[in-house]
């Protein structure tokens, strides 16, 4: 099948200005390519760089050279150097992102968090409600917390919140930062379902699982992540 995510070149430097100006070279020469119903799992040491690659792919950070093309509408979409604009609408059509943590909302329910991303793509409240409320039940969120703020939830509550929303839509791409951390064997096995579930789909995968269990049930290939000044690159 045809590739949906491509990357090539891709390199990303940080520059540390305290107590003197050090260039760290966090990735260098990153290649891959993605196709529909595929989860490609990063993989390797803690500070190869694996949490800066989503955060790329995502356009939360700027890459310092290279190429992230992504099939959005009916075209190809560069990121690397791309309007604002363009990158906040693939952002709503094409990239779900699952962080590591739920960026909360004071006086915003749980419920109200989890139907965004189908209330912005047009979805009628009622079915987007509908659809939530079997996400937030799945997944083990009592009923009497989601006319809440989940602000004052535990961190395994608020991360099921946000992995409820992240799968309220079909994501082209999606982004998986550690979806099954702070999660109980229960819920794990949930997300694994909802993972599996989305690849049926067609959904593109990109994740990191420093959970053997899981990586082992969802992987289909796996990017070595190495150490500064090596190449990385997904067979």
């Amino acid at each position: 099948m045809d590739a949906i995510l491509e990357v090539s070149g891709l390199a990303k430097k940080f520059v540390l200005h305290q107590p003197r100006p050090t260039v760290l070279d966090v990735l260098e020469n990153v290649n891959f390519e993605i196709s529909p119903g595929e989860c490609l799992v990063l993989s390797g040491p803690s500070g190869a760089g694996k949490s800066t690659l989503l955060r790329l792919l995502y356009g939360n950070y700027l890459a310092s050279s290279g190429s992230i093309r992504v099939r959005h509408g009916q075209g190809w979409l560069e990121l690397v150097g791309a309007e604002p604009r363009r990158v906040l609408a693939a952002r709503r059509h094409t990239l779900g992102y699952v962080s590591q943590f739920l960026r909360v909302i004071p006086r915003v329910t749980a419920l109200d968090i989890v139907m965004e991303p189908a209330l912005l793509r047009g979805y009628a409240k009622k079915a987007a409600q509908a659809k939530a409320e079997a996400l937030l039940s799945r997944l083990d969120i009592p009923e009497k917390l989601w006319s809440l703020a989940p602000g004052a939830f535990s961190g395994g509550e608020q991360q099921r919140v946000n992995i409820a929303r992240s799968f309220m839509v079909f994501w082209p791409v999606l982004l998986l930062d550690e979806p099954t951390a702070s999660l109980d064997d229960k819920n794990r096995q949930i997300v694994l379902e909802l993972i599996e579930e989305a690849k049926a789909a067609g959904s593109a995968i990109v994740g990191i699982f420093h959970d053997a269990h899981a990586l082992d049930a969802v992987a289909s290939r796996l990017l070595h992540m190495k150490n500064e000044g090596d190449s990385p690159h997904a067979p």
